[in-house]
């Protein structure tokens, strides 16, 4: 188990570059959280944990099968792992952060786009509220930011 990765693995690596690319900027597992979320955005006071389905015990979830041999040590470790996720997440609420899990089988190459974009609309607020209005980006505070004028150069 030491071969195993805790951090930059290929699906983490995957939302990171997407994030980036919509023009998000973050820290990556930070130490001064509970559980040292992978991704970690102050401005949007939002922090997101990219989990292995077998590692955190992903419910229904066909990449999720308890191992055949030594089943007392697998599944104690696995619900070890879910109940310590729990506790780490209701801490980061408990310190006003929301946190948004982003599953491995949600990022099969089927279902990543749409995954990525609702990502990216929780972080942000851009999707819709729960009374069906838009919800605005800015916030309640502060006026329009004015757009910046084209770039002759370009």
């Amino acid at each position: 188990m030491s071969h195993i990765r805790g951090k930059d693995t290929s699906i983490e690596v995957m939302v990171r570059r997407y994030l980036f690319s919509r023009g998000l900027r973050f820290r990556k597992n930070d130490r001064r959280y509970p559980g040292h979320p992978d991704v970690v955005l102050p401005k949007w006071h939002a922090v997101v944990f990219v989990n292995g389905c077998f590692w955190h015990m992903h419910e229904d979830c066909a990449k999720h099968a308890m191992p055949k041999s030594n089943v007392e040590f697998w599944s104690a470790k696995l619900l070890r792992n879910r109940e310590r996720d729990r506790r780490q997440h209701a801490e980061l609420e408990a310190m006003g952060w929301r946190v948004i899990v982003v599953w491995e089988c949600e990022l099969a190459k089927a279902t990543r786009r749409e995954r990525l974009e609702r990502l990216y609309g929780e972080i942000t607020g851009a999707g819709a509220q729960a009374d069906g209005e838009p919800r605005d980006p800015r916030g309640a505070e502060g006026p329009e930011r004015p757009e910046r004028p084209e770039d002759p150069r370009r």
